[in-house]
Protein backbone atom coordinates (compact mmCIF):
# COMPACT_ATOMS: atom_id res chain seq x y z
CA UNK A 1 0.00 0.00 0.00
CA UNK A 2 1.19 3.29 -0.97
CA UNK A 3 1.27 6.01 1.74
CA UNK A 4 -0.32 9.47 0.03
CA UNK A 5 -0.63 12.81 1.22
CA UNK A 6 -4.45 13.99 1.06
CA UNK A 7 -5.57 16.54 -1.69
CA UNK A 8 -8.50 18.84 -0.80
CA UNK A 9 -10.48 20.46 -3.16
CA UNK A 10 -9.29 23.69 -3.89
CA UNK A 11 -12.86 24.65 -3.33
CA UNK A 12 -13.07 23.92 0.55
CA UNK A 13 -11.11 26.42 2.67
CA UNK A 14 -10.95 24.41 5.43
CA UNK A 15 -8.62 21.67 3.01
CA UNK A 16 -6.61 24.87 2.06
CA UNK A 17 -3.49 22.67 3.56
CA UNK A 18 -1.24 20.95 1.01
CA UNK A 19 -3.54 18.83 -1.33
CA UNK A 20 -2.29 16.10 -0.33
CA UNK A 21 -1.42 17.11 3.30
CA UNK A 22 1.85 15.51 4.22
CA UNK A 23 4.77 14.01 2.80
CA UNK A 24 6.61 11.55 0.72
CA UNK A 25 10.15 10.98 -0.09
CA UNK A 26 11.08 7.59 -0.83
CA UNK A 27 7.48 6.17 -0.28
CA UNK A 28 4.55 7.86 -1.67
CA UNK A 29 2.10 9.38 1.38
CA UNK A 30 -1.28 8.10 0.58
CA UNK A 31 -3.11 5.23 0.60
CA UNK A 32 -3.64 3.17 -2.48
CA UNK A 33 -7.33 2.33 -2.92
CA UNK A 34 -9.02 -0.60 -5.22
CA UNK A 35 -10.85 0.00 -7.71
CA UNK A 36 -14.35 -0.13 -7.59
CA UNK A 37 -14.02 1.96 -4.60
CA UNK A 38 -14.51 5.61 -4.08
CA UNK A 39 -11.33 7.30 -4.10
CA UNK A 40 -11.03 9.21 -0.31
CA UNK A 41 -8.67 12.00 -0.37
CA UNK A 42 -7.17 12.09 2.77
CA UNK A 43 -4.87 14.88 4.52
CA UNK A 44 -1.79 12.33 4.75
CA UNK A 45 1.44 13.14 6.49
CA UNK A 46 5.06 13.37 5.43
CA UNK A 47 6.26 9.73 4.25
CA UNK A 48 8.47 7.82 1.72
CA UNK A 49 7.06 5.47 -0.82
CA UNK A 50 7.87 2.23 -0.07
CA UNK A 51 5.47 0.34 -1.92
CA UNK A 52 7.22 0.36 -5.23
CA UNK A 53 10.73 -1.10 -4.89
CA UNK A 54 12.20 -0.21 -8.14
CA UNK A 55 15.75 -0.15 -9.44
CA UNK A 56 17.04 3.09 -8.41
CA UNK A 57 18.96 5.90 -11.21
CA UNK A 58 21.70 6.89 -9.79
CA UNK A 59 22.11 10.84 -10.39
CA UNK A 60 24.93 13.02 -11.21
CA UNK A 61 23.95 15.62 -8.37
CA UNK A 62 26.25 18.51 -9.50
CA UNK A 63 23.12 19.46 -11.97
CA UNK A 64 20.60 19.44 -9.40
CA UNK A 65 18.70 22.31 -8.32
CA UNK A 66 16.24 22.93 -5.18
CA UNK A 67 14.96 26.31 -4.93
CA UNK A 68 11.52 27.70 -4.25
CA UNK A 69 8.54 27.64 -7.34
CA UNK A 70 6.72 30.80 -8.45
CA UNK A 71 6.11 29.91 -12.43
CA UNK A 72 3.11 28.16 -13.54
CA UNK A 73 5.01 25.51 -15.74
CA UNK A 74 7.32 24.62 -13.02
CA UNK A 75 3.88 23.98 -10.33
CA UNK A 76 1.83 22.75 -12.97
CA UNK A 77 5.12 19.93 -12.86
CA UNK A 78 5.14 19.84 -8.82
CA UNK A 79 1.26 19.25 -9.02
CA UNK A 80 1.75 16.27 -11.60
CA UNK A 81 4.70 14.52 -9.55
CA UNK A 82 2.50 14.78 -6.69
CA UNK A 83 -0.55 13.02 -7.55
CA UNK A 84 2.09 10.91 -9.67
CA UNK A 85 3.63 9.99 -6.29
CA UNK A 86 0.43 10.03 -4.02
CA UNK A 87 -1.63 7.70 -5.39
CA UNK A 88 -1.75 3.92 -7.06
CA UNK A 89 -3.13 3.84 -10.34
CA UNK A 90 -4.17 0.98 -12.56
CA UNK A 91 -3.59 2.65 -16.11
CA UNK A 92 -5.85 -0.17 -17.90
CA UNK A 93 -8.58 1.03 -16.22
CA UNK A 94 -11.55 2.71 -17.77
CA UNK A 95 -10.48 6.99 -17.88
CA UNK A 96 -7.77 6.86 -15.82
CA UNK A 97 -5.93 9.39 -17.98
CA UNK A 98 -8.59 12.19 -17.71
CA UNK A 99 -9.28 10.90 -13.70
CA UNK A 100 -5.25 12.07 -13.65
CA UNK A 101 -5.82 15.18 -15.07
CA UNK A 102 -8.79 16.40 -12.60
CA UNK A 103 -6.44 15.65 -9.94
CA UNK A 104 -3.05 17.55 -11.64
CA UNK A 105 -5.35 20.51 -12.35
CA UNK A 106 -7.11 20.63 -8.51
CA UNK A 107 -3.81 20.19 -6.86
CA UNK A 108 -2.62 22.73 -9.44
CA UNK A 109 -5.73 25.62 -8.19
CA UNK A 110 -5.02 24.56 -4.78
CA UNK A 111 -0.89 25.02 -5.01
CA UNK A 112 -0.94 28.56 -6.64
CA UNK A 113 -3.94 29.66 -4.28
CA UNK A 114 -1.96 28.76 -1.38
CA UNK A 115 0.78 30.60 -2.52
CA UNK A 116 -0.99 33.74 -3.55
CA UNK A 117 -2.22 33.80 0.23
CA UNK A 118 -5.81 33.31 -0.85
CA UNK A 119 -6.38 29.87 1.08
CA UNK A 120 -7.44 31.20 4.75
CA UNK A 121 -5.47 30.04 7.82
CA UNK A 122 -1.99 29.99 6.14
CA UNK A 123 0.07 33.06 6.40
CA UNK A 124 2.47 32.39 3.62
CA UNK A 125 3.30 29.23 1.75
CA UNK A 126 5.83 27.79 -0.49
CA UNK A 127 6.49 25.42 -2.89
CA UNK A 128 10.00 23.99 -3.01
CA UNK A 129 11.22 22.27 -5.77
CA UNK A 130 14.54 19.62 -7.05
CA UNK A 131 14.42 19.76 -10.71
CA UNK A 132 17.32 17.96 -12.96
CA UNK A 133 18.08 18.95 -16.41
CA UNK A 134 16.39 16.65 -18.85
CA UNK A 135 19.49 15.56 -20.87
CA UNK A 136 20.48 14.13 -17.04
CA UNK A 137 17.63 12.00 -16.79
CA UNK A 138 18.12 8.35 -18.64
CA UNK A 139 15.42 6.50 -21.04
CA UNK A 140 14.52 4.43 -18.01
CA UNK A 141 12.49 7.92 -16.39
CA UNK A 142 10.71 8.59 -19.86
CA UNK A 143 7.39 8.18 -17.54
CA UNK A 144 8.60 11.05 -15.16
CA UNK A 145 9.95 13.11 -17.86
CA UNK A 146 7.02 13.46 -20.00
CA UNK A 147 4.56 13.83 -16.76
CA UNK A 148 6.96 16.48 -15.21
CA UNK A 149 8.65 18.36 -17.67
CA UNK A 150 9.12 22.08 -17.77
CA UNK A 151 10.43 24.88 -19.25
CA UNK A 152 13.02 27.38 -17.81
CA UNK A 153 14.97 30.13 -19.37
CA UNK A 154 14.99 28.30 -22.54
CA UNK A 155 15.68 24.83 -20.52
CA UNK A 156 14.20 21.64 -20.58
CA UNK A 157 14.02 20.52 -16.45
CA UNK A 158 12.43 17.70 -14.86
CA UNK A 159 10.87 18.12 -11.08
CA UNK A 160 12.34 15.34 -9.07
CA UNK A 161 11.16 16.36 -6.05
CA UNK A 162 8.91 18.84 -4.06
CA UNK A 163 7.53 19.71 -1.03
CA UNK A 164 5.06 22.87 0.67
CA UNK A 165 6.43 24.67 3.46
CA UNK A 166 3.23 26.38 5.20
CA UNK A 167 3.37 29.18 7.86
CA UNK A 168 0.09 28.56 9.97
CA UNK A 169 -0.81 27.49 13.42
CA UNK A 170 -2.48 24.39 11.93
CA UNK A 171 -2.82 22.05 9.09
CA UNK A 172 -6.57 20.71 8.49
CA UNK A 173 -7.38 17.20 9.72
CA UNK A 174 -3.97 17.18 11.86
CA UNK A 175 -3.10 18.10 15.42
CA UNK A 176 -0.97 21.35 16.15
CA UNK A 177 2.72 21.90 17.08
CA UNK A 178 2.61 23.41 20.55
CA UNK A 179 5.67 25.43 20.17
CA UNK A 180 6.14 28.61 19.97
CA UNK A 181 3.56 29.63 22.58
CA UNK A 182 1.27 32.94 22.53
CA UNK A 183 1.27 35.90 20.29
CA UNK A 184 4.37 33.97 18.33
CA UNK A 185 2.81 31.49 17.34
CA UNK A 186 1.15 33.13 14.78
CA UNK A 187 4.42 33.94 12.70
CA UNK A 188 6.98 31.72 14.38
CA UNK A 189 5.23 28.28 13.17
CA UNK A 190 5.45 26.10 10.37
CA UNK A 191 4.89 22.89 8.44
CA UNK A 192 6.11 20.73 5.94
CA UNK A 193 3.52 19.07 4.10
CA UNK A 194 3.43 17.44 0.16
CA UNK A 195 6.84 15.73 0.41
CA UNK A 196 7.71 13.57 -2.28
CA UNK A 197 10.47 12.39 -4.42
CA UNK A 198 9.87 10.20 -7.90
CA UNK A 199 10.16 6.75 -7.63
CA UNK A 200 12.96 6.42 -9.93
CA UNK A 201 14.94 8.24 -7.83
CA UNK A 202 14.47 7.09 -4.71
CA UNK A 203 17.87 6.74 -2.63
CA UNK A 204 19.11 9.42 -3.94
CA UNK A 205 19.11 11.97 -1.09
CA UNK A 206 16.62 14.39 -2.80
CA UNK A 207 14.58 13.76 0.39
CA UNK A 208 17.08 15.01 2.50
CA UNK A 209 18.06 17.95 0.28
CA UNK A 210 14.59 19.25 -0.28
CA UNK A 211 14.24 19.20 3.92
CA UNK A 212 17.12 21.02 4.11
CA UNK A 213 16.52 23.64 1.98
CA UNK A 214 12.78 24.69 3.19
CA UNK A 215 14.64 24.54 6.94
CA UNK A 216 16.65 27.44 5.39
CA UNK A 217 13.42 28.74 3.74
CA UNK A 218 11.87 28.65 7.15
CA UNK A 219 14.68 30.74 8.90
CA UNK A 220 14.18 33.54 6.43
CA UNK A 221 11.10 33.60 7.18
CA UNK A 222 11.29 33.97 10.81
CA UNK A 223 9.96 30.91 11.10
CA UNK A 224 11.52 29.14 15.53
CA UNK A 225 9.67 25.95 15.02
CA UNK A 226 8.97 23.91 12.22
CA UNK A 227 6.79 20.61 12.10
CA UNK A 228 6.00 17.18 9.85
CA UNK A 229 3.12 14.45 10.50
CA UNK A 230 4.52 11.08 9.40
CA UNK A 231 2.34 8.07 9.39
CA UNK A 232 3.15 5.80 12.52
CA UNK A 233 4.97 2.55 10.25
CA UNK A 234 6.45 4.78 7.93
CA UNK A 235 9.96 3.91 8.89
CA UNK A 236 11.96 5.15 5.93
CA UNK A 237 9.71 9.01 6.39
CA UNK A 238 10.91 9.09 10.08
CA UNK A 239 14.53 8.26 9.31
CA UNK A 240 14.71 10.79 6.94
CA UNK A 241 13.40 13.44 9.66
CA UNK A 242 15.19 12.09 12.15
CA UNK A 243 18.71 12.64 10.26
CA UNK A 244 17.25 16.12 9.53
CA UNK A 245 17.34 16.81 13.15
CA UNK A 246 13.71 16.82 13.69
CA UNK A 247 12.58 15.03 16.89
CA UNK A 248 8.83 13.79 18.20
CA UNK A 249 6.75 16.17 19.98
CA UNK A 250 3.36 13.97 19.80
CA UNK A 251 0.89 11.50 19.10
CA UNK A 252 -2.36 11.40 16.96
CA UNK A 253 -5.05 10.36 19.27
CA UNK A 254 -5.98 6.71 17.35
CA UNK A 255 -9.74 7.97 17.57
CA UNK A 256 -8.78 10.79 15.25
CA UNK A 257 -7.21 8.34 12.79
CA UNK A 258 -9.95 5.97 13.03
CA UNK A 259 -12.51 8.70 12.23
CA UNK A 260 -10.60 10.06 9.31
CA UNK A 261 -10.19 6.92 8.03
CA UNK A 262 -6.43 6.83 7.65
CA UNK A 263 -2.87 5.46 9.64
CA UNK A 264 -2.09 7.29 12.55
CA UNK A 265 0.22 10.44 12.24
CA UNK A 266 3.28 11.26 14.51
CA UNK A 267 4.04 14.66 15.14
CA UNK A 268 8.06 15.48 14.39
CA UNK A 269 9.59 18.96 15.71
CA UNK A 270 12.65 21.11 14.78
CA UNK A 271 13.58 24.41 16.55
CA UNK A 272 15.29 26.44 14.46
CA UNK A 273 17.38 29.65 14.57
CA UNK A 274 15.73 32.87 13.98
CA UNK A 275 17.83 35.06 11.15
CA UNK A 276 15.00 37.15 10.25
CA UNK A 277 12.97 39.24 12.99
CA UNK A 278 10.06 39.99 11.53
Amino acid sequence: MALLFSLPPPSSPSSSSPSFSSHCFSISLSSGHQSGRRIRFLPVAATTTTHNRQHSIPLDKSWLAVAEASEEDQLWAAACLRVRSFYDFQDSSYGIHDHKRYLTEREFVALKERIAGKRKGFKRVSCINATLPLSQLSSSANDLCAACKFTSNGEDRVVVGTLDLNQCLWLPEEIAGTKPEGIEAGFGRAYLSNVCVARELHRNGLGYDIVTKSKIVAEEWGITDLYVHVAVGNEPAKNLYMKSGFIHENNEPAWQARFLDRPRRILLWIGLPCTNEL
